[in-house]
């Protein structure tokens, strides 16, 4: 494994410092490593908080700003922070309004979620918090809650920060994405497997001629090997067991988002989201809206993350409202 790094040691604070100086205009670092918005959103409106292992970039931290979240607290490399730094970053991006925890489906982060959630009750402190469960390979569609985190977190930050910047209440807000949340489905393929960047272990085993489909965000196991296919077949896979799973009807109208894992090329995704287009105008289905890039990787892994999200005219509204983070602008 080659990686352009110092000390393993030191390659969160590293990693942090080098972003936060990129981008002075938009996010600085704070605290115990607390990544904010580089100027706070007006007194009254909810804020928006998150926690999540580095190692993804550019989530979570990416996502920091203006119409989107108010405060992201890293872990180390794939692994959640611990409590107390939450609660910290929660008590940062109060403006009065209350906060709007948002959580990926990890064990990790959940322990540390629920734990934030009960010190912040003892304290007295506004806050709701939403777990992001979107991966349809790691649980049946009855049981939401058995399912992992994608980038899934991407469109319920996005409608939530929309709503939080137009003075919606914590309630509202929590409504809103709950909707989202309910709406999108996600799924993962694997063709090259991430490495820890300290150790240079690799996260899991894939054979030269193999593909794994419903891989999990840190390399967890997907629910199916198979042999290596093309872009056009990945694509036919996935979709069809996506659009399944959210039952999505003739004139339905979906956000698509193609998520590259960190080693696939804009070429190939593009390439999939040609086929994926294809597909759905010939089903009479209406692609609202879409984003295909990188937003949460791992690592140098090799694969890419397909999500769909059933629409309303609110969720578009907010999805178009104007946002301003150093990986998400919207004017």
């Amino acid at each position: 494994m080659k990686k352009c790094i110092n000390n393993p040691e030191n390659l969160v604070s590293e990693l942090l410092e080098g972003y936060t100086l990129a981008f002075p205009d938009k996010v600085k670092l704070d605290g115990e490593n607390l990544v904010l918005r580089a100027y706070p959103k007006e007194l009254g409106k909810v804020a928006l908080v998150t926690l999540g292992g580095s190692g993804h970039e550019p989530g979570l931290s990416g996502f920091v700003g203006k119409g989107l979240l108010d405060v992201s607290v890293p872990g180390e490399i794939f692994a959640a922070p611990g409590p107390q730094k939450c609660i910290d970053a929660i008590k940062r991006a109060d403006r009065g309004g209350g906060v709007f925890f948002v959580v990926l489906n990890h064990a990790g982060d959940v322990l540390t979620a629920n734990i934030t959630m009960e010190m912040a009750q003892k304290e007295g402190l506004n806050v709701k918090m939403i777990l992001v469960h979107d991966d349809i390979a790691s649980g049946p569609v009855e049981k939401p809650e058995e399912r992992r985190g994608l980038v899934g977190f991407l469109p319920v930050i996005k409608v939530a920060g929309a709503a939080a910047e137009e003075g919606r209440t914590l309630d509202e807000i929590f409504e809103i994405a709950d909707r989202m949340r309910r709406s999108m489905r996600t799924l993962a393929v694997a063709f090259i497997p991430a490495t820890h960047p300290a150790t240079g272990d690799a996260m899991f085993d894939l054979g030269e001629e193999e593909m794994a489909i419903g891989m999990g965000q840190h390399g967890e196991a997907g629910t199916e090997r198979l042999e290596m296919k093309n872009a056009d077949e990945t694509t036919e896979l996935m979709l069809h067991m996506l659009l399944d799973d959210l039952a999505v009807k003739e004139g339905e109208e979906l956000l698509v988002i193609i998520n590259g894992a960190g080693a696939t090329t804009h070429m190939e995704l593009f390439i999939v989201f040609r086929r994926l287009h294809q597909i759905l105008t010939e089903k009479k289905i209406k692609i609202a809206k879409s984003l295909i890039g990188e937003f949460i990787t791992t690592q140098e892994q090799g694969g890419f993350q397909m999500l769909i999200a059933r629409m309303d005219r609110e969720l578009i509204r907010l999805w178009d409202a104007p946002c301003d983070a150093p990986y998400f602008i919207s004017r």
